[in-house]
């Protein structure tokens, strides 16, 4: 009695695993599309952190080379020599 009951049961689970396959398969396209458009577009959190490290590395570059014309500013007046041209900030 108990093996005439596991039969309807081991039949609907092939069914459940034919209905995901088939649902999975249909699902599919819609997901490839939906990664490949995420992938292509940027938001507008992701353009903004990308322009602060932009800025960030721009501003650090800027702040190296006002270090370095100190410097050479520094020591060209422990020689009596005028201190060279200071670089322009914006480049």
């Amino acid at each position: 009695m108990k093996a005439l009951l596991l039969i309807p049961l081991l039949a609907l689970t092939g069914c459940y695993t034919v209905a995901k396959t088939a649902v999975d398969v249909v699902t599919l396209p819609v997901k490839v599309v939906a990664a490949g458009v995420d992938a292509a577009t940027t938001s507008q959190s992701e353009a903004d952190q990308k322009r602060g490290r932009e800025l960030r590395k721009a501003e650090e570059a800027a702040g190296k080379r006002d270090r370095e014309w100190q410097k050479a500013c520094t020591k060209a007046e422990k020689r009596g020599d005028p201190c060279p041209p200071r670089p322009d900030p914006t480049l």
